[in-house]
């Protein structure tokens, strides 16, 4: 546990994050980050959008919609019916527990390893029973187990019947806006829509520092395609990457060990269609790229009874960490028609996309007319904004009345039977509407962050520091004049201001001695470390010092900007002393 005890020492002492609402106790789930937690966390976020989204913008746009929604969105996505896990309570103390946690946990201090996935309140309860499990906290009988909701509950505006709940997930968002968004595209498809936000859920006993939490933030993408032809025009570039994949069979046969397969090796075996490879082998590279070596992933494939309600297939990207041992990090779920079916059927809206056929056909539509004269009548001068209305909710309209009903809401208009007129016609066309399929890569920022935290401790020589990728690191460069002199500090302000405006994050020092300070810079991840030195009123030069290999070259002070850009930018300290012509310090 050495390299996560070192990690936490870095934690504390340089406030990355910490308990939230601590001077009140606290409240379990819940974490404030500091200056560099929050600049680590925003240049992930930045590095998650040039893998995912910059790339293919041609095919994939990016929306921010509400943290609270309105009940109707999770009864139609079903979360108000599935989105549980099993409580069990303390009789004696009152306690609440987390009853598959508790299971596992209780019988692992037994030498049982035992996995509760999947597993009914009643096998739990057995389990329980036979194995005499009792509260840890005051030894007390534990009660039924019984099913918990996580999301979390509100209202809307001050009337206690407009129940709202704060999104468990981004990806509600971007089915209720669907009908807009497909119009936005001209109902192209394949296409995808992005968001990154924060989300919740009530979990019931939260722990692990960030691996579980009730607010967190994450990234996510909803791909939309026609099922009738799952093909990603970006699969040749991954097509050939190899996958470390735990396929159902392999699980289902209580394997857990991966096996290296490529993209195209793991579509042609009936693992994942094109869609999910492709995100799949982008998650690893991600993940690589942030310093997650691909032999501490995998990509671990859920049985029918372990997915997510709305899910036909799903893969867990999983990362080994010292602390917590597997944790996942990413979902990859193919989520069928199942969202926007159900909210299509909910709020009687089509939800579709349209295909072109090959040879046109003859189909029959039903096709909602206003009744101008019906609706002037009893609303006047408002009879535009009623004929939008209706136009809007044509498919809701239409349905209403073939129930029999005589009248339908619309915001503040009634609709009665005389406004409209509802025919059946017949026409050819060459168009086809159809439900989209969608596939969803989603990450959790939060446990990204401690993955990547944990990955990149090194300890050598008696030497501790963070070796983040130099793009993801949340301080580019520490400006450090060797002594605290007029001239020194002089020239250090102005280089720190030039880097400053040129968009870096850059820390200036000048107390304490020079190891110190690059010591400090170090424990953070800082990348480079330039020194003001007595060449530099002379000469107008200054060193700079590669973090990883304490090397240190002789730059001019009008390269510096060009040299930290090159870093930030992927090229390594060699080929950015190279390429400016700077001289090795001896």
């Amino acid at each position: 546990m050495r390299r996560a005890e070192t990690l936490e020492e870095i934690v504390k002492r340089r406030l990355l994050y910490w308990p939230s609402s601590e001077i009140y106790g606290g409240v379990g789930g819940f974490y404030d980050y500091g200056p560099l937690g929050v600049q680590l966390r925003r240049n992930i976020v930045e590095k998650w959008r040039k893998v995912f989204v910059l790339p293919y913008q041609d095919l994939i746009i990016e929306v921010e919609t509400p943290i609270i929604m309105p009940e109707p969105v999770f009864k139609a996505s079903g979360h108000l019916d599935h989105f549980t896990d099993y409580l069990v309570t303390c009789t004696k103390c009152g306690r609440k527990y987390r009853a598959d946690h508790l299971v596992e946990e209780e019988l692992a201090k037994r030498g049982l390893k035992i996995s509760t996935e999947g597993m009914s309140a009643s096998d739990l309860e057995r389990l329980i029973s036979e194995h005499k499990i009792v509260c840890p906290h005051c030894g007390g009988p534990l009660g039924r187990v019984e099913t918990f909701n996580l999301l979390f509950k509100t209202t809307i505006g001050p009337y206690s019947e407009n129940a709202g709940y704060l999104r468990p997930e981004t990806a509600q968002g971007m089915f209720v806006a669907f009908p807009r968004l497909a119009e936005y595209v001209g109902r192209r498809h394949p296409f995808g829509v992005a968001q990154i936000g924060r989300v919740a859920r009530n979990e019931i006993s939260p722990r692990g520092g960030l691996m579980r939490l009730r607010e967190f933030t994450q990234m996510e993408i909803e791909l939309f395609f026609d099922p009738q032809n799952p093909k990603c025009p970006y699969f040749a570039e991954v097509e050939s990457f190899e996958i470390p994949i735990v396929p159902e069979e392999f699980v289902a046969k209580g394997q857990t060990e991966p096996v290296y397969l490529t993209a195209r090796e793991v579509v042609e075996r009936g693992h994942a269609n094109e869609w999910m490879a492709f995100f799949m082998a982008l998650a690893a590279k991600f993940l690589k790229e942030l310093g997650v070596p691909i032999e501490r992933q995998k990509f671990l494939g859920k049985l029918p009874h372990e997915r997510a309600h709305y899910s036909a297939k799903s893969y867990d990207q999983m990362v080994l960490t010292e602390r917590f041992g597997w944790v996942e990090v990413s979902g990859h779920a193919y989520r069928t028609d199942y969202d926007l079916s159900g909210h299509s059927k909910f709020s009687s809206r089509e939800m579709y996309l349209e295909r072109r056929l090959s040879t046109p056909k003859e189909v029959e539509v039903v096709r909602l007319y206003p009744n101008p004269n019906a609706i002037r009548e009893r609303y006047g001068d408002k009879i535009g904004e009623v004929i939008k209305a209706i136009k809007e909710h044509e498919g809701r309209v239409i349905e209403a009345f073939n129930r029999g009903m005589s009248e339908v809401a619309l915001g503040e208009y009634v609709i009665s039977r005389d406004m409209v007129y509802i025919k059946l016609e017949k026409r050819k066309t060459d168009l086809e509407k159809f439900i989209p399929h969608v596939v969803e890569p989603s990450f959790g920022l939060d446990r990204i962050m401690y993955v990547v935290l944990e990955s990149a401790v090194v300890e050598e020589e008696g030497r501790v520091y963070l070796r983040l990728p130099p793009d993801i690191a949340p301080v580019k460069a520490c400006i450090l004049p060797i002594v605290k002199r007029a001239d020194y500090v002089e020239i250090g302000r102005t280089l720190w201001r030039s880097l400053a405006r040129q968009g870096f994050v850059v820390l200036y020092e000048d107390e304490g001695t020079i190891g110190s300070r690059y010591a400090s810079c170090d424990e953070i991840g800082t990348p480079l470390a330039v020194t003001i030195d007595e060449k530099t009123p002379v000469d107008g030069t200054v060193t700079i010092r590669d973090r990883d290999t304490k090397r240190q070259v002789r730059v001019k002070l009008g390269d510096v900007v060009t040299f930290v850009s090159m870093v930030a930018g992927g090229a390594s300290f060699d080929d950015a002393a190279r390429a400016l012509g700077a001289a090795p310090v001896q």
